[in-house]
């Protein structure tokens, strides 16, 4: 069965057993169970219910594998002969979770 979620700002489009890597989840841990109930759409084939916006009694099970950090990002910003120069490095918090199960 396949499902499309709505998590941090970003939809995808997951199936049971699936690994994402998504925006960190606050308040989380490695081993922790966090259900979303804003599933988009859920179903496969003849079987598929769209929601208006979300699918009511619908929800998705996911597992909290890992809280790390992503690949350092290098900004860069230069004015060509004013002397100007700034570097700076980002990493963004991220969650990788594993889908449990998908209620319809």
């Amino acid at each position: 069965m396949k499902a499309t979620i709505q998590t941090q700002g970003r939809q995808f489009t997951v199936k049971e057993g699936d690994i994402l890597f998504v925006n960190r989840f606050k308040d989380t841990n490695a081993g922790d169970s966090v259900t979303i109930d804003d599933v988009r759409m859920v179903g496969e084939g003849e079987q598929v219910r769209f929601g208006t916006p979300k699918v009511s009694g619908a929800s998705v099970v996911i597992e909290i594998l890992e809280n790390k950090r992503d690949k350092k990002v290098i900004v860069f910003k230069k004015k060509r002969r004013k002397g100007y120069e700034r570097k700076r490095g980002h990493r963004q918090e991220i969650s990788v979770i594993k889908i449990k199960s998908i209620k319809a």
